[in-house]
């Protein structure tokens, strides 16, 4: 990446990520109830929702500071129509769980939006401004408008945060790379409830000279804009 005026130069693997903040977005994804607390789908399929709660505070961290600079902050949520015509079988008939997407659970219809459990956790939940996506499946890009809201504010360069990190956060990143965005992926503000999996796509993001993206810290980014500013 070359280096522009006001740009931001962070910490990161496999070198450092440098960003223009009049070109950048935090994209914080799915940080919703269903997956974020006991009750929603997440716990239905049999994980441990507590694994993903040490994200919250340092993506806290990092959305108050795209706040107070008036940087974008986008926002994406699982979910599907309340009449599920956007949910395949393939998807809503895998495994075993114990309760399936749109069933009644204890926050409402699992993964279905209009339920409690769909919403974003109170923590991390959007202000007014702020760009709310809802996307029917793993990856940001596929079924919703996020590439033209990115394309129409001249965003090039993201800032990744999420759960979890195999899944949704991986397979946005993939997406995001595939169009030509540049991508930092902040380790401690993305978590999965399998910590062999965590290390895993954190690794193959930033294999190979950043096939994917780079990977930071929340940490080093509020370091380096603190520094810079």
């Amino acid at each position: 990446m070359n280096k522009t005026k006001g740009s931001i130069s962070v910490p990161a693997e496999p070198y450092e990520f440098t960003f223009d903040p009049e070109h950048v977005a935090l994209v914080c994804i799915d940080f919703q109830r269903d997956f974020m607390e006991a009750g929603g789908f997440g716990e239905s399929l049999g994980n441990d929702v507590s694994t993903l709660r040490g994200s919250i505070k340092p993506t806290r961290a990092v959305l108050d500071l795209f706040r107070e600079k008036g940087w974008t902050v986008i926002h994406t949520r699982e979910g599907h129509r309340e009449d599920l015509t956007d949910l395949f079988p393939a998807k809503r008939d895998r495994g075993n769980p114990s309760l399936r997407i749109g069933d009644e659970g204890p926050m409402g219809r699992l993964l279905t939006r209009g339920s409690a459990g769909h919403e974003i956790i109170p923590e991390l939940a959007p202000i007014e401004g702020e760009v709310i996506l809802d996307k029917p499946g793993k990856g940001a890009f596929y079924g919703t408008d996020l590439e033209t809201i990115l394309r129409a504010k001249s965003i090039t360069q993201l800032i990744i945060t999420g759960v979890t990190t195999e899944v949704c956060v991986q397979s946005t990143a993939r997406e995001a790379n595939d169009r030509g965005f540049e991508c930092l992926i902040l380790s401690d503000c993305t978590g999965s409830y399998f910590q062999e999996f965590y290390d895993a796509a954190l690794n193959m993001f930033k294999a190979q000279g950043g096939i994917v993206g780079w990977v930071g810290t929340s940490t080093s980014l509020l370091a380096a804009v603190d520094s810079a500013t």
